[in-house]
């Protein structure tokens, strides 16, 4: 059986009741329109076709649209700062009334490549439910959190009425996973529109499938190709090995020096934060990570301060021969992805700056190296001592009958610090449908649809409270 039962709200009054009973009745619809948008691949990057990416801004705005509840749907594009069309995005607005306070919820309907089919259970655009899970490629990241706020506004119009004084906007951008590029330009010209007293970003993880939790830290990012060169042109293994260094083993020495022996980050000037940590064991981190028996974890502290608080090195991909087409040649150059992750408090472009004097200064043999294709993003603090924090906790504690946490995130929402910028007084709650088991980014990426429906109530129950909020302290 299904894990879809939504929990009643404690010392529920008759409308939050009702917000219950309409989020539990109206579920199978919810879980109906979220795999009719993870048949579309819309995956934003630019080797893709971006029509499947303008065709899921078409879905997402005809289900908008159909709430009846907002005074303009669009979809808009803006630039990138290097002058490129960015992938269409979802706007739609509905002004506040009788000095209610409005509330932008935020997510993201592009996706991330699926990688190969072999490598999934179902085919990834091929929504299928085995036991309690939904599995696609962006059931979860983030097309779920889409559909969450879809049910959330449709519970709150079918208990308020379509005369309800909140403010909403909807912001569902086209382009999160690949690197929110024109996001910056895209707020500016939008400002006004997208003005709001709390930011919803439903794009993040719960503690677990049965507890929800409220991020409150994010790692930022730095992440660049890396080429490494040793050769005008590929020579003959055995005529010059043994006098000539190769690119790959220049390039496996020099990555090699990025860590210490107990895998933790020995590059110079990445800062670690000191903050305290919830308990979680190996033991959870092997099932949570799938880490092979025999394997051991990296890095010193507890487990969560290596996950939330302290910087990773990860090489994400190399372009080499593959094994297959190999021949006994010393390669001239390797290039490889390098992602960093920086703790919070970290600048990133301080960070770019240590990891690029270290590599000048292990890079082995005297070999050529080159930086580009650099990317970075701040990472985040949430300040929780608004009064949309307690709010937000007050409604998770309700939906889940659990006590939330407020939890770290290992991973990066870059374009948070973009909100910040433009909205400074905005009170930002970062938000999600993931668990544990997700795989987000993954192949057999998946939702959990008891996780799902609590989500879901949680923001109508949220929506619901806001809406009957004068005031904002």
């Amino acid at each position: 059986m299904i894990d879809q039962d939504v929990p009643p709200f404690s010392q529920a009054s008759g409308r939050e009741a009702a917000i219950a009973e309409s989020v539990r009745l109206a579920l199978p619809a919810s879980i109906a329109d979220l795999t009719d948008l993870v048949r579309i691949p819309s995956v934003s990057w630019s080797a893709f076709d971006p029509a499947h990416v303008a065709a899921s801004a078409d879905a997402v705005a005809g289900l908008f649209r159909e709430t009846g509840v907002f005074d303009a749907v669009d979809i808009l594009n803006s630039t990138t700062s290097s002058g490129e069309s960015g992938q269409p995005a979802v706007l739609a607005t509905r002004a506040a009334r009788n000095g209610r306070p409005t509330v932008l919820l935020y997510a993201h309907h592009d996706v991330q490549p699926p990688g190969q089919d072999a490598d999934w259970q179902s085919p990834p655009f091929e929504p299928t439910i085995r036991g309690d899970r939904l599995y696609g490629r962006g059931a979860a990241d983030d097309k779920a959190g889409v559909v969450s706020h879809l049910a959330a506004v449709r519970a709150l119009r079918e208990v308020a009425g379509d005369d309800f004084d909140l403010g909403l906007v909807v912001f569902i951008e086209g382009e999160e996973e690949f690197g929110s590029r024109s996001f910056a330009n895209f707020l500016a010209e939008n400002k006004q529109r997208l003005a709001a007293d709390v930011i919803v970003v439903a794009d993040s993880d719960n503690w677990n499938e049965a507890t929800p939790s409220l991020t409150v830290s994010l790692r930022g990012n730095v992440t660049f190709r890396l080429t490494v060169s040793t050769l005008a042109h590929a020579s003959h293994s055995g005529m010059f090995g043994g006098a000539v260094p190769d690119a790959m083993m220049a390039a496996f020495r020099l990555l090699a020096s990025f860590h210490h022996d107990d895998g933790s980050v020995a590059v110079e000037g990445l800062v670690t934060r000191e903050a305290d940590t919830p308990e979680y064991t190996e033991e959870t981190l092997r099932a949570e990570a799938g880490l092979l028996d025999g394997v051991q974890p990296i890095g010193d502290g507890t487990i969560l301060s290596r996950l939330w608080n302290k910087p990773t090195v990860t090489i994400t991909g190399i372009d080499a021969p593959t094994v297959a087409n190999a021949s006994n040649t010393l390669i001239p150059k390797v290039a490889v992805r390098v992602s960093c992750r920086i703790a919070p408090g970290q600048d990133p472009a301080a960070a770019y700056e240590a990891l690029a004097a270290h590599i000048r200064s292990h890079t082995p043999f005297g070999a050529v190296v080159e930086i580009d294709d650099i990317d970075t993003g701040s990472p985040f603090l949430v300040d929780t001592s608004g009064w949309a924090v307690t709010e937000a906790l007050s409604a998770m504690r309700d939906a889940w009958g659990a006590e939330p946490v407020s939890a770290g995130i290992g991973g990066s929402i870059p374009f948070i610090a973009d909100l910040v910028r433009e909205f400074p007084a905005a009170q930002i709650l970062v938000t999600g449908v993931e668990d544990p088991h997700t795989r987000a980014h993954s192949p057999n990426e998946s939702l959990h649809l008891g996780v799902f429906a609590r989500a879901i109530a949680t923001e109508a129950l949220l929506l619901s409270r806001l809406d009957l909020r004068t005031g904002n302290e």
